[in-house]
Parts: structure tokens; C-alpha cells; sequence
């Protein structure tokens, strides 16, 4: 991909936008997909902030130049022509990365990578807004403020010379992630190949003193995923081998329905079970059996039925 044109120095009003911004640069090899909506969102949460101002135009003018030639540099790229795509792409990439680092807090590897990739992945949540408004349907509200919050506890845990507690643990309000310059400022860990778009249905996670958000142990983290770990751990080698999955329950009486004659589909109703069949799709590029069949079913349902 060719260079993009330089930005000039980042305002002081724009602050809060900084590390997507440094977010974008980090992909704009890895997945230029994800970089050009890092752009995209720190393009228009800029202009709600200041697009008066001589130094805040001339920022904007330029990260727009940016925009558009990334974007047609995408060409026909469907994650760029069609927003499902490119939402179902964003969140399946940032639940991804939120996975990877669960799984490597859980088994109490504490190191930067998996600091950044908590952080990361709620930064990317961040970004899943230039489509709209979050929802609770794949708990990216909740998955963006664990996410925050664990990197900056962690961060804080082994600054302070303490060993962080592993796995799910109760959040601290008064913690100011977004003020941590050092959480969000090392390597990215390098993701799959192909990240691309998913949903994830969490399970139940083990009873803890936070119980708004659902973690599952073990999460899917893609099996290509590899992890920095100190060697302290003992761990050898990068290569993470590929964790069992199991896989849910059929539900039977879907083998035999067909659509009722008296079933009428809304515009919306096909939107959401096209939605669910790509994200199943995009499952499979991870061998995610698990989601894809959820997925699956839930658009199956919803075409027969006419309800989820």
C-alpha cells in the first residue's frame, strides 16, 4: 500500500482521539481495513470537537486527504462499500484481540502485548460507532469498559511492582483508562492473517464480583494468534495450538421448518439475518465453529419465524 501524506501535529484539542490515530498507523499494513475506519472515526469525532480553529482545519483538511486516498486505494473492497460488511469486519477483529488478551490474563501471563491488545480492542469498539450507536446484542458496550479498564489495571499492577489478579475481577470506577498514556503506547501483538467479520455469543463466565460482562474461559482466540510472553513463564515458543471447541446444540425443530405462509419480513428482518450469515462466514475464515453455527441458526430462525 502506498505511503500516505504526513499529518501535521496533532492539536491539544484533539487529544482523545490520539491513540486510534496511532491505532490507524499500526494497520495501515496489517489491515488497511481497520485503518481507514480509525481514520473515519477520529475524522468525525474531530469535527464535533473543534473544525474551526486554523490548526484543527488544517489537521482535519489533511486526515481527510488521508481518508480519501486510503479509500481508493480499497477500490471495491466490500468491508469499505458496504457498512454490514465493514461493521461485522471491526467488531469481529476487536473481539478477536479483547479474546487473546482474555485468554493470556486468564492464565496469568501478564506482559505489554497483552496490555495493549485489551486496550486496543476498546479502542476499535471506539471505532465500531461510525456505524451507529453500540448495542448490548454483542455486549460491545461492556466488552469496551472491561477491556479499559483491565489494561489499566494490569498496567498500574506491574508498574507498581504487584501481581495482578487473573481473570475477572471487579472494576474500579474511578480508573481513567483514556488518561494512561503507557497502557496503549507499545508493539500491537500480530493478529490473524485475516481478520475479518464475527460476532461472538459470550457464555456464562464463572461468578465473580463483576458480573456485567460475560467472558467466556478459554475464549476463541484464533489458534494463529501468537502471544510475547515473558520467559518467565516458561513458555518456549510463540506457536498457540488450537483450542477444542465445542460446539452448541442444533436445535432440532429447525431440520423441518420452512417459512409459514402468513410470515412477513420486514426490510429490517433481512438486513439483520444477511448480517448474521456474515458473520458466520467471517467465523469460519477462524475455524470459530461455534460462532458460526449460532449464527447460522439465529438468521435460519429468523427467516422462518419471523422472530430471533
Amino acid at each position: 500500500m502506498a505511503a500516505l501524506a504526513v499529518l501535521p501535529p496533532l492539536p491539544p484539542q484533539f487529544k482523545s482521539i490520539q491513540h486510534h490515530l496511532r491505532t490507524a498507523q499500526e494497520h495501515d499494513k496489517r489491515d488497511p481495513v481497520v485503518a481507514y475506519y480509525c481514520r473515519l472515526y477520529a475524522m468525525q469525532t474531530g469535527m464535533k470537537i473543534d473544525s474551526k480553529t486554523p490548526e484543527c482545519r488544517k489537521f482535519l483538511s489533511k486526515l481527510m486527504d488521508q481518508l480519501e486516498a486510503l479509500k481508493k486505494q480499497l477500490g471495491d473492497n466490500e468491508a469499505i462499500t458496504q457498512e454490514i460488511v465493514g461493521s461485522a469486519h471491526l467488531e469481529n477483529y476487536a473481539l478477536k484481540m479483547f479474546l487473546y488478551a482474555d485468554n493470556e490474563d486468564r492464565a496469568g501471563r501478564f506482559h505489554k502485548n497483552m496490555i495493549k491488545s485489551f486496550y486496543t480492542a476498546s479502542l476499535l469498539i471506539d471505532v465500531i460507532t461510525v456505524f451507529g450507536e453500540l448495542t448490548e446484542e454483542v455486549s460491545n458496550v461492556k466488552h469496551r469498559k472491561y477491556a479499559r479498564w483491565k489494561a489499566t489495571y494490569i498496567h498500574n499492577c506491574l508498574k507498581n511492582g504487584e501481581t495482578p489478579q487473573a481473570g475477572p475481577v471487579g472494576i474500579e470506577e474511578d480508573n481513567d483508562v483514556e488518561e494512561n498514556e503507557d497502557a496503549g503506547a507499545t508493539s500491537l501483538p500480530t493478529p490473524p492473517p485475516q481478520p475479518s467479520s464475527s460476532a461472538y455469543d459470550p457464555s456464562n463466565m464463572p461468578s465473580s464480583s463483576y458480573t456485567g460482562i460475560q467472558i467466556p474461559p478459554g475464549a476463541h482466540a484464533p489458534a494463529n494468534t501468537p502471544a510475547e510472553v515473558p520467559h518467565s513463564t516458561g513458555v518456549t515458543s510463540n506457536t498457540i495450538q488450537p483450542t477444542p471447541q465445542t460446539i452448541p446444540a442444533i436445535d432440532p425443530t429447525l431440520f423441518s421448518t420452512i417459512s409459514q405462509g402468513d410470515v412477513r419480513l420486514t426490510p429490517e428482518d433481512f438486513a439483520r439475518a444477511q448480517k448474521y450469515c456474515k458473520y458466520a462466514g467471517s467465523a469460519l475464515q477462524y475455524e470459530d465453529v461455534s460462532t458460526a453455527v449460532q449464527n447460522l441458526q439465529k438468521a435460519l430462525k429468523l427467516l422462518t419465524t419471523g422472530r430471533e
